[in-house]
């Protein structure tokens, strides 16, 4: 998800010297069953909002002597929500509950481990959040889904949460004018004989729940080129046929060669840019994008694009275990889109968007009350809890300084073995961490506590004079935030005026250090972190 623009939601292994806080949200698991799949139908009509739902649930029983299980389904609730009608396994009827947004299905006998059962739960209701219908910016009526973070639970009986990933497909039955897209690959379109059409798409890679998403309109779907074998295209409200081509298609193609090189194969079986009402900015799903109408403008959203469309591999192939990591998708997102920006618009480019995104996270952490990037029950983010530009922007600066730290080959490396070892499942920080550590060969526990567990940022101020005599530069230099001291490797740029500019390293590891560098004549200049790798306030200059 694009954090600035996105208008659906409010603004919503550690060394052993640095132990990783026990953090967690509250969401309750259900240890003893997995879900393997979902076929969700659907059947939309034009004259009221109320839909008609028909979910089989495939389940994986873990564990033996579970009475039940509990699937996520809002409840009635002042005209809004679902009711359940029936839950079945094959012909038999079973007895459930279904109270507090919680449909609990009885089982027929006690689980055993091992036994995997299809039930059948048919339920109708108007959604209160999750599905959407709506007019859109040509006034007519469309269908959108928004399930981020927590909302597929409004219209969909599922694990709401990312801990339990399934595959799925969606069989939308929809009035025969619109076209209807959604996860995975096209299966079937079938005409029922009374103005109405059946759309099938199934997802054969297991996905969060949040990840499974429609969108119904009156669309002009355009297929405009494969790459490396997966199939791109645009589906964009039929008059804007010609600005979904100008905004959406070669920051897509971009983003797919780039990636697929840089971080491994693309994970699914398409990849769609949907033009979508009810929303600004982006929301990715897993093989398709949802852009804000405003988005799709006669003009190149590439930023927008590179950063929804890296989210195909961070977030919806590796998906965080739990909220509170919700930062190993959108500050990758947020920084790779960057990078990208590196790769198609040059370095310049992209360290002027690195300050600019740095003033942003100093500034957000003047305010009251500030948040490390990883805290605990950080699902608020939805409700505003959390300031999201320290999640997004301080997430990608990390990602930033740790390539810093370990250097452009190594960090690419460890990131091509994260995605390869994680690929299609879950992961956390500390999983992220350990393959980090692998591919440096040393220790990052300190790194990663002091950046996303630590509330703040390092301010540094201090002063460099020439002593001739002895021919060196000698700096002073202070840590002034609150707190502890940070460990800071540090880049400083010698320029003299008749030769190549030379770059020293020094680390301050004590809240006030002087440094010595080795000058034959005066420097013209001496400047601390020349090439913005550190997130840092800086007040720094010639005493």
């Amino acid at each position: 998800m694009e954090k600035r623009k996105c208008g659906w939601l409010p603004l919503a292994l550690m060394g052993t010297l640095w132990p990783l806080a026990a953090v967690a949200d509250n969401y309750p698991r259900q240890p003893g069953i997995d879900v393997q799949h979902y076929v969700l139908r659907v059947a939309l009509n034009d004259d009221n909002d109320e839909i008609a739902g028909h979910t089989t649930v495939t389940v994986r029983f873990v564990k033996d002597g579970l009475p039940e299980f509990w699937l996520d389904l809002a409840s009635l609730k002042d005209g809004k929500g679902m009711t359940v009608t029936d839950v079945s396994i094959g012909d038999i009827s079973l007895r459930f509950t279904h109270q507090l947004d919680r449909l609990t299905i009885k089982l027929q006998a006690p689980s055993k481990a091992g036994d995997v059962r299809q039930y059948d739960i048919q339920y109708h209701g108007v959604p209160a959040g999750g599905l959407k219908m709506l007019k859109n910016k040509y006034n007519e009526r469309c269908f959108f889904s928004a399930n981020w973070p927590t909302f597929a639970r409004q219209w969909l009986p599922m694990i709401d949460h990312p801990y339990d990933k399934a595959t799925s497909e969606f069989l939308v039955t929809a009035p025969s004018k619109y076209q209807v897209v959604a996860n995975g690959a096209l299966q079937e379109q079938i005409d029922v004989g009374d103005g109405r059409r059946m759309t099938h798409w199934k997802q054969s890679v297991p996905i969060a729940s949040w990840l499974n998403n429609i969108g119904v309109a009156q669309f002009a779907m355009r297929r405009f080129t494969t790459v490396l074998g997966i199939p791109l295209a645009t589906w964009v409200f039929h008059q804007d046929r010609d600005a979904g081509i100008v905004s959406l298609e070669t920051p897509m193609r971009q983003a797919m060669e780039f990636f697929s090189d840089a971080v491994g194969q693309y994970p699914y079986e398409k990849l769609d840019g949907v033009e979508a009402a009810g929303m600004t900015g982006g929301m990715e799903h897993a093989s398709e994008v949802f852009y804000g109408q405003t988005s799709i403008a006669n003009r190149p959203q590439a930023n927008l694009v590179w950063h929804e469309v890296s989210h195909q591999w961070f977030g919806d192939s590796i998906t965080e275990k739990d909220w509170d990591d919700v930062w190993l998708s959108e500050g990758f997102a947020t920084y790779f889109a960057s990078l990208a920006q590196e790769h198609f618009e040059g370095r310049d480019a992209f360290v002027a968007s690195m300050k600019r995104s740095r003033t942003a996270i100093l500034a957000l952490e003047k305010r009251p009350s500030p948040e490390a990037v990883i805290h605990d029950n950080l699902p608020e983010i939805a409700e505003g809890h959390s300031p999201a530009g320290i999640v997004y922007q301080k997430g990608g600066w990390t990602l930033h300084m740790l390539r810093g730290q370990m250097g452009n080959d190594k960090f690419w490396a460890g990131i091509r073995e994260y995605y390869r070892r994680y690929r299609n499942g879950n992961a956390s920080t500390a999983d992220f961490q350990q393959v980090m550590e692998e591919a440096l060969g040393a220790d990052l526990g300190w790194f990663f506590q002091q950046w996303l567990y630590r509330t703040g940022s390092p301010a540094v101020e201090g002063t460099w004079t020439y002593d001739a005599e002895s021919k060196k530069i000698e700096l002073e230099l202070t840590q002034t935030q609150a707190g502890d001291v940070y460990r800071l490797p540090l880049d400083v740029s010698v320029s003299a005026q008749t030769s190549p500019i030379k770059i020293e390293k020094i680390e301050m590891s004590a809240k006030q250090q002087k440094f010595e560098i080795a000058a034959e004549k005066e420097p013209a200049s001496v400047e601390l972190d020349p090439n913005v790798w550190i997130l840092m306030d800086v007040k720094f200059g010639k005493r």
